[in-house]
């Protein structure tokens, strides 16, 4: 595992402040770990599908952000990521409040990194932590 210094976590903080369509969604940067990162996003009325389930854009745009993110941590500083290739399973209707997205680093190689991400629905009625899991990713990312 790379190391994960104080200046990449501010330079992928700052890479996903200029994201306009994190903004656009209402997407947070929640949590950023070595090989890890999550992004939390509200199921806003302009991200519904005809069904009135959070759309499928919304799950795949938040799900490659935090999985970009997590291979991020293990790129080297001076490099910014771009991904190459994301494929997604829809599991279930994104119902809920709000979508969570955990990406994760599955291999960092030399010149591209595997990862996965899986994205929960949650609600705020729910009282006990339930959560729903509503996509799974997995992609490759390149530094640039």
């Amino acid at each position: 595992m790379t190391e994960f210094s104080p200046r990449i976590e501010a330079k992928i903080r700052d890479s996903f402040a200029r994201q306009s369509m994190m903004e656009t969604l209402g997407a947070t940067l929640s949590a950023l770990a070595p090989e890890h990162c999550t992004i939390t996003a509200p199921i806003l009325p302009l991200a519904l599908q005809q069904h009135g389930a959070g759309h499928a854009g919304l799950s795949f745009s938040i799900g490659d952000s935090a999985a970009g993110y997590a291979a991020a941590t293990v790129m080297p500083e001076e490099s910014e990521v771009m991904t190459v290739e994301m494929k997604i399973n829809l599991l279930s209707p994104a119902l809920g409040d709000r979508l969570v997205a955990e990406g994760r680093v599955i291999r960092a190689g030399r010149r591209i990194v595997i990862v996965a991400a899986d994205v929960w629905a949650e609600s705020n009625a729910r009282d006990n932590g339930d959560r729903k899991h509503v996509a799974a990713l997995q992609g490759t990312m390149i530094p640039v």
